[in-house]
């Protein structure tokens, strides 16, 4: 495989050395005549096939099929594919020979001539003119479709959006997701802001950070894992609803629903808590999801996903209980509740607490059968370090998550505003760090000081673009809607 593409390589270097004799720029830095839209050239083609003006086109040759002296090609400019006929006898017999000698499928071209029907009624430039716009060296792929080694087209991802018209829709679709998301939540009075990526101290969830060094300062920096507690502050600066839609970044496992680098938006809303924001969010959700698809109806992995206006809520102990059958788990001693949870599989780490195993029976037994959306609510207070206690139970706070087709789709609570109630869960999370927990919240006095200066009562939550994006576009694997993911190099 590597030498003949070599050869192939090789070969196409003599051509780009033949259009540079011949006097040919093989990479122009513009073009010398004027050119349309493939698609709107279809659509406009009757009134301008009558109109027997010049046209042009530009776009990469997709297939090439000579006839003696003549040649058909398809041309593909990003908006549709348009059929071109050049003919010795209309360009030229000198004309004909450079293109036909050195032209190869996926080179980039510009085309100009009149527009007719072919006898098979295939609308078609006749060419009176060309020139080449960019020599490609390599060849594109044949059977890029039946790809053994599936990383490669996320490796490679140009030529898998250039040979699969499906994997081109689902980016189109994550983008329609992204500007209509935003154009909602303005519409909805919220205030759109940018915090910082590279920070000081991480917060805002539990995971583990990526750490870097700033020269100049000589300081430990590191990426976010989360633009929460920069929202909070933009709380207590006076704004009442913000949102941002961005990167995160967590050093953890890479899975069908984790990759290191990801998207979400996060946003506050002042003056509401939990019970009042899951009703928000439902509605934007709804609308969203209606925008983009069309109905509130979705198939995801042979299921009907029916998106209603009332989501149901189950207890986070009572759906431990329903599906991994542990009879009123949290009257269940630590020692008990371990126990239970390593024959379920579950890997217990030394001094890992009662809650975060929960956690994890919740992730890896009960959450894979949450088939239609699910508020997962009130969790314990160790494993939510900046959301509001239960009003009626101090273990639990106003938490929810919301579960569709066995997905984490967002997590969101009432915010926590007391400062000195923040701090100790903040010093708990601290002692949880120095031990070992490398996904516990540190510390931040800053923050801190920001609480002190009063932030109004307020819910927020996180959703996740890829995975909505998984959902939406039937999607098992987060790679297949990131356009570029974390791969381990070759």
């Amino acid at each position: 495989m590597g030498s003949s593409l070599e050869d192939i390589r090789d070969f196409r270097l003599r051509k780009l050395k033949a259009l540079k004799e011949s006097g040919v720029d093989p990479y122009p830095a513009s073009l010398s005549f004027a050119v349309a839209e493939i698609a709107a050239l279809h659509k406009n083609f009757s009134k301008l096939s009558k109109s027997k003006k010049n046209v042009g086109i530009a776009g990469r040759v997709m297939a090439s099929r000579g006839h003696g002296g003549s040649i058909f090609l398809d041309v593909f400019d990003g908006s549709g594919k348009f059929q071109a006929f050049l003919a010795e006898d209309r360009v030229g017999a000198d004309s004909f020979k450079l293109f036909s000698d050195n032209i190869d499928t996926g080179d980039f071209v510009a085309l100009s001539g009149k527009l007719f029907n072919t006898k098979r009624n295939e609308p078609t430039l006749e060419v009176l003119k060309w020139e080449i716009l960019s020599k490609s060296l390599l060849p594109l792929p044949e059977k890029w479709h039946g790809l053994t080694d599936v990383e490669e087209r996320f490796r490679k991802r140009y030529l898998d959006i250039l040979m699969n018209s499906d994997v081109k829709e689902r980016f189109l679709l994550r983008s329609k997701i992204v500007s209509e998301l935003r154009a909602l939540l303005d519409k909805e009075g919220f205030v759109e802001a940018e915090t910082p990526v590279l920070q000081p101290l991480y917060g805002g969830a539990l995971a583990e950070p990526f750490k870097t060094h700033h020269r100049m300062l000589d300081m430990e920096m590191y990426l976010r894992i989360a633009p929460e507690l920069y929202l909070k502050r933009l709380l207590v600066a006076g704004f009442s609803k913000v949102y941002e839609i961005g990167k995160n970044f967590r050093n953890e496992g890479i899975d069908a629903t984790h990759n290191p680098e990801f998207t979400t938006v996060e946003l506050y809303s002042a003056y509401i808590d939990a019970e009042e924001l899951k009703k928000f969010i439902i509605k934007i959700l709804g609308s969203l999801i209606k925008k983009v698809t069309g109905d509130t109806v979705f198939k995801f992995e042979e299921n009907d996903i029916f998106f209603k206006k009332e989501v149901p809520s189950v207890q986070f102990w009572r759906v431990i209980e329903r599906h991994a059958l542990i009879l009123q788990p949290e009257k269940l001693s630590d020692e008990e509740f371990l126990l239970r949870a390593s024959q379920l599989g579950i890997k217990v780490e030394p001094g890992a607490s009662k809650a975060k195993v929960a956690d994890e029976v919740f992730k890896k037994v009960c959450r894979p059968r949450l088939i239609q959306p699910t508020f997962i609510t009130e969790e314990p207070v160790e494993v939510s370090p900046l959301a509001k206690n239960k009003r009626d139970d101090p273990t639990l706070v106003e938490r929810f998550h919301l579960i569709v087709g066995g997905i984490e789709l967002m997590n969101g609570f009432s915010e926590l505003n007391d400062p000195e109630e923040q701090k100790k869960r903040m010093e708990a999370q601290e002692k949880f760090r120095k031990a070992g927990d490398k996904e516990a919240e540190p510390l931040d006095e800053d923050f801190i000081e920001a609480l002190e200066y009063g932030m109004p009562p307020a819910a927020g939550l996180g959703l996740s673009i890829d995975r909505l994006t998984m959902l939406l576009s039937d999607t098992r694997n987060i790679k297949e809607v990131i356009l570029f993911p974390t791969m381990k190099p070759k």
